[in-house]
This record gives C-alpha cells, sequence and structure tokens, in this order.
C-alpha cells in the first residue's frame, strides 16, 4: 500500500464544513485480503457542533463516541435499520463534528465491489451513502479506525491529480443536506458537478468560486 500517501491529521483540524469540500477528489480506500478497493470522493456532507441534525447534538453516547475524536478517525453509524454510513471525524477532540461522505466514483478493485452490490447501471454502485458502504463493505467494525494510516482497514488517501481530476469533474457545487428534518435548510452537502455518481443533484445550486483547482 506503500504508494497511497494518507491524508494527515492536521487535514482534519478544521470544522467539518471546510473539510467536507476539501475531501472532494481525494481517494477513499479499503483495504482487503483481495487487495485494496475504492475511487475518487465526490459528495459530502457537513455535521457541526451545535447542529441539531449532528449525531453530537445531545452529548456523548456509545453509538456516537467516535464523533468525540480525535480527528482523521471513522465514525460508522447504521441508519433505517438497513444502511451503514461512513464519516470522517473533524475537529480536535472533544468537540465532535463529522463529515458523511455520500458518494464515491469507484476506480480500483471494482470486480470486489460489484461482486458485493451487483448493479446493472455502474453508475449507482456508489452513488449514495449506503450504497459505498455495502460495496465496500464498510460496517460497524470499522467504527473509529484511523484514517490517517495507509496500514488500516479503511483510510482517506491524497489524490496526487486532484487540480486535474476536479477540472474534470467541477465545479464544486454547494447545497442543503438530504434525508433529514432539523436543521434541513442549511448550506452543508457539497458534490462535483461533473462525476456521474452522485447520489441526487438540485438545479438551483450554488458554484464555489475557484473550485476548480485546490
Amino acid at each position: 500500500m506503500s504508494k497511497f500517501t494518507p491524508l494527515r491529521r492536521s487535514f482534519y483540524a478544521p470544522s467539518a464544513d471546510i473539510v467536507a469540500s476539501k475531501l472532494l477528489g481525494h481517494w477513499l480506500i479499503r483495504n482487503t485480503p483481495a487487495g485494496p478497493c475504492g475511487g475518487m470522493i465526490v459528495e459530502t456532507e457537513a455535521y457541526l457542533t451545535g447542529d441539531p441534525a449532528c449525531h453530537s447534538y445531545n452529548g456523548k453516547t456509545r453509538r456516537n463516541a467516535a464523533m468525540w475524536g480525535p480527528p482523521g478517525h471513522s465514525y460508522v453509524y447504521f441508519i433505517y435499520g438497513n444502511h451503514w454510513c461512513f464519516n470522517v471525524v473533524c475537529r480536535p477532540a472533544g468537540i465532535a463534528e463529522a463529515v458523511l461522505v455520500r458518494a464515491l466514483e469507484p476506480a480500483f478493485g471494482l470486480d470486489e465491489m460489484r461482486a458485493r452490490r451487483p448493479v446493472t447501471n455502474p453508475h449507482q454502485l456508489t452513488n449514495g451513502p449506503g450504497k459505498l458502504c455495502a460495496a465496500m463493505d464498510i460496517d460497524r467494525s470499522l467504527d473509529g479506525v484511523d484514517l490517517c494510516d495507509a496500514g488500516s482497514p479503511l483510510f482517506v488517501a491524497r489524490n496526487p491529480s486532484l487540480n486535474s481530476y476536479l477540472q474534470q469533474r467541477g465545479p464544486v457545487v454547494t447545497t442543503t443536506r438530504i434525508g433529514i428534518t432539523q436543521a434541513a435548510s442549511l448550506p452543508l452537502r457539497f458534490y462535483l458537478e461533473g462525476s456521474p455518481f452522485i447520489s441526487r443533484r438540485v438545479r438551483q445550486a450554488k458554484l464555489v468560486p475557484g473550485s476548480a483547482l485546490r
């Protein structure tokens, strides 16, 4: 796995709304006995301290303990009795913010991902938080793993071709979050307009100035 360079822990130190947009274009990688699988992150949502939609809003629990840090770790939870969702933890320990990774553009380990989640339309493989977790075999056993370690079963790696990828798949757009009722008007969802793997597009989306390059 030496060819992959994990993002440094300092990358996750800012607020989740900043990290959420900066994650776009970097690689989410799942280490498996058959080799790595994963691809580029193309859609995210931020959940902030003081945000009623954030799982940490009512305090620390057994379920959300990973959210409280340290940063650069995973937070994985079960939703609707059917789907796992993967998040990256942000901010210094004790603050409890996270970024939900909503969609991925698969790039390697495709046969293994398709075996876990057979689909007719290839764009349906990882175009949603539950879908990408199913395809990459992400479940509660990966809650709290270190995303800054290339030897971890799950980590986020720097895309060395990030700028060219953002030019191809940009611009970055900002919209309100999906599937929530509380704080639903906050513009905390980010995606790459040119990616065919977005879970849901919004016609009236805000373009992020200068987002093609980073």
